[in-house]
């Protein structure tokens, strides 16, 4: 299926939705005497919807290609955030939300790799 636009994408919308799962999340935690964790966290959510939408809007494969390895490392980024918190006691209340969260970036993460082989396959699809 051939997509005129990023807002129609699947892994877009997904990646919108864990980032904003990722906020209600932040929003309820407390990140003190974490660092710049929560910032951290948030920009790099934030950042596989964008590479997606910038690989996409730059119209060719190749930039396509190198934006979605981006958003994959941002993706990736998250869920190795969300593994810090998850082994942290102070966000023991948070197991089920961290768990939640993880599950849909390994999801995200495993459509941008599918996406990725089928263009360097076959094309733009």
């Amino acid at each position: 299926m051939n997509y005129k636009n990023f807002e129609d994408l699947p892994v877009w919308n997904a990646a919108i939705e864990f980032a904003l799962g990722l906020f209600e999340f932040t929003a309820g935690a407390d990140f003190r005497g974490f660092g710049d964790l929560k910032n951290q966290i948030e920009r790099a959510a934030v950042s596989i919807s964008n590479n997606i939408a910038e690989g996409f809007e730059r119209g060719t494969n190749n930039d396509l290609i190198y934006f979605l390895y981006i958003s994959k490392g941002s993706a990736g980024e998250c869920r190795s955030m969300l593994r810090i918190c998850e082994r942290s006691e102070k966000f023991s209340n948070f197991r089920s939300e961290i768990s939640n969260l993880i599950r849909r970036e390994e999801s995200i993460s495993k459509q941008l790799n599918g996406w990725r082989a089928s263009i360097e396959s076959c094309g733009r699809g």
